[in-house]
This record gives structure tokens, C-alpha cells and sequence, in this order.
């Protein structure tokens, strides 16, 4: 890129940056404000840095690493997805949803996605690179910009296309620059990250003592079925991925999220429901059981039926096990669970 960015940057890194430039440290808190709170897009918009700095900072750094190239927008859920392009001509999606207790979003972490999930759309062109943490970070900062003035962004979660713990060490930085106070000031315990089940990463992570929510996806109640539908089980047995989740429970004190997305006539049975159930027993669990959500290059795969969902809640609760049904969000414009690419279909596009 030639210029250094500042997104990505922390306090720290800043402050040095600007002693290189013969500024006191105080100016590093001004800067990161301008950057990461208020994410101007200019440097003649951060009034109270010396007119100097500005045109230092103008010539070394850049602000954005993200450029909106298109928007969809889903009226009757009130969904916004947003298709930004990165300073290489990659893209990727980023959905911003607009719910009664906040704004939260969902976030990528890689362009594209090598996991190979047969029912997911983010695999589907394979995996491109993974992204800095600056441009994981900058997808908030860009959507915040949407809001109205006033509006903050409460929750973010890292499930957008690509493996978040494949990526483990810019993901990492982006959950502490999420946290900063003097920046975007989002609380661990409304950040989460998803997860096929990369076991060393979710061991690794364990160990951070942050207090972030981990999702697991599982999609599947025994090793065969789990295999079909997600290639990264052939390396870790479920019983490895489950162990890694309920260490990671242990460790951080904190439930964990087992996704499950219910494909019709596939693992949505009440024998599925019965041995997950069995599965889970005695874990600090929570399961989020989502149901299919449509994608042009999977046409073998199918929605239940709400009945079929329903029967099979009941079971898990029925066995103790805390369950609810995802609110499908933003279906109408393919920014829903399993729907995110690096492109968007150009109907109902504005730019």
C-alpha cells in the first residue's frame, strides 16, 4: 500500500508512531479517538491535532482500508448488508442488524473460506487470504458510520466468511481493538467468535481470559454425519471438538453456543435431536439451532419444516439442554447464516 495504516493500530503502536514524529504520547489518544470512535474519513476532520501532524500523518498513514462498494438492504428484518472493497481489489460482505436492544454485526475474517462446508456459500470460491486486523476492525468502523448520530454498535459477532481461528493472531488484535475504551469500547462479553472446531485454536483462545463468547458449529450429533457436511472433522473427532468446547466453558467461565443448522431430511430427525442431546448433557451449553438457509450452489439441501424444528427443540429441552431458533435476518438479500461471500448478487443493489 506504500502508507502505513493507522486502522489496526494500537494505543501503543500509535504513541510510538507519533514519538517518531516528535509528538508528546497525549497525541496518541487524540488519534486513535479520531480513527477508531469517531472513524473519520480525513485528516483536516481531526480539528484538534496540529495542523503539522495532520499533513505528517497525511503523507505516511492512511485512515480507511475499506471502501463501500454496495449496500442491500432487507425492510422487513431491517438488515443491512454491505459489500466493501480492500485496498487490493478484494471484497468482502459485512451485515449490519438494526434489532430492538441494539445494533449488532456480523464481521468476516478472511476472503472467502477453505473449510469446505457443503451447505455454506462462503466456501464455495475457496480461500483468498486472511485479513488484517485492521480491515476485520474497519468493517465496524464502516458500519457504524451508517448509523444515525447517537447509535452506537453494541454486539459483534466473527461470523462472516472464512475460519476466525485460522486467522488467530489478527482476530485477535481486532477483538482487543473492539474493546478499546477510547475507540469503538465494545465489551468482551458481547463479542463472539465462531468456530468449525479448529481444537488448537480453541484450546489457545481459552487461555487469553477474555471473557468472549465462543461458537462452536457442530451441525451434526456423531462423527459420520459431521463429516459430510464439514471436511475439518476428518482432523478433529467431534469428542475433541466438544472436549476443546467444555475446557473452554471451564477455563472462562462462560457458556458456549453450539450452532446447529438443521437441514431437512439430513440431521433434523428426532433420533439427531436425541443424541445430541446425550451429547451435551451436563455441559455448560447453549444451543442456537438454525434453520437452512437457502444457497444457489447447494440446491440438494432443503428447509425443514417448522414442525421439524419445533419437535426437535422440545427434545433438546426436554433433556435440559437451553435451545432457541435463530431469527433469521436479512434472508431476502442472502446476508442470513451460511449465505456471505465476496460478492453480492446485483439484484435489489444500491450504491
Amino acid at each position: 500500500m506504500g502508507k502505513q495504516p493507522l486502522v489496526g493500530m494500537t494505543p501503543d503502536e500509535m504513541a510510538d508512531l507519533l514519538a517518531g514524529l516528535g509528538e508528546p504520547r497525549f497525541r496518541a489518544r487524540q488519534l486513535f479517538q479520531w480513527v477508531y470512535e469517531k472513524g473519520v474519513k480525513d485528516f483536516a476532520a481531526m480539528t484538534n491535532l496540529p495542523a503539522k501532524l495532520r499533513e505528517q500523518l497525511a503523507e505516511r498513514t492512511i485512515l480507511r482500508l475499506l471502501e463501500k462498494e454496495a449496500e442491500q438492504h432487507d425492510r422487513k428484518t431491517n438488515t443491512t448488508k454491505y459489500l466493501f472493497r480492500l485496498h487490493d481489489g478484494s471484497k468482502v460482505e459485512s451485515v449490519l442488524m438494526r434489532q430492538s436492544w441494539g445494533n449488532s454485526v456480523c464481521i468476516t475474517t478472511q476472503v472467502g473460506c477453505r473449510m469446505g462446508c457443503t451447505f455454506c456459500a462462503s466456501t464455495v470460491g475457496g480461500l483468498v487470504r486472511n485479513l488484517t486486523a485492521g480491515e476485520i476492525v474497519d468493517q465496524i468502523i464502516m458500519m457504524q458510520r451508517e448509523l444515525p448520530e447517537g447509535q452506537r454498535i453494541s454486539s459483534v459477532v466473527l461470523m462472516g466468511s472464512g475460519e476466525p481461528l485460522e486467522n488467530y493472531d489478527h482476530v485477535l488484535k481486532a477483538i482487543r481493538l473492539m474493546h478499546e475504551p477510547d475507540g469503538l469500547n465494545i465489551g468482551y462479553r458481547h463479542i463472539t467468535v465462531s468456530t468449525s472446531g479448529i481444537v488448537p485454536g480453541m484450546r489457545r483462545l481459552a487461555e487469553e481470559g477474555l471473557p468472549i463468547t465462543l461458537a462452536l458449529s457442530l451441525h451434526a450429533p456423531d462423527n459420520e454425519l459431521r463429516r459430510q457436511l464439514m471436511p475439518v472433522a476428518r482432523i478433529w473427532s467431534i469428542e475433541e471438538v466438544l472436549a476443546a468446547a467444555r475446557a473452554y466453558g471451564e477455563k472462562t467461565g462462560r457458556r458456549v453456543t453450539y450452532e446447529y443448522i438443521l437441514i431437512d431430511g439430513v440431521n433434523d430427525g428426532p433420533e439427531h435431536a436425541t443424541a445430541l442431546a446425550r451429547l451435551l448433557k451436563g455441559s455448560l451449553a447453549h444451543v442456537n439451532l438454525i434453520p437452512m438457509n437457502p444457497v444457489a450452489e447447494r440446491p440438494q439441501y432443503r428447509r425443514p419444516s417448522s414442525e421439524r424444528v419445533s419437535r426437535f427443540k422440545q427434545i433438546l429441552e426436554s433433556s435440559g439442554i437451553a435451545t432457541t431458533v435463530r431469527r433469521e435476518m436479512g434472508g431476502e438479500i442472502d446476508a442470513a447464516c451460511g449465505q456471505l461471500r465476496n460478492r453480492v448478487l446485483r439484484r435489489q443493489m444500491r450504491r
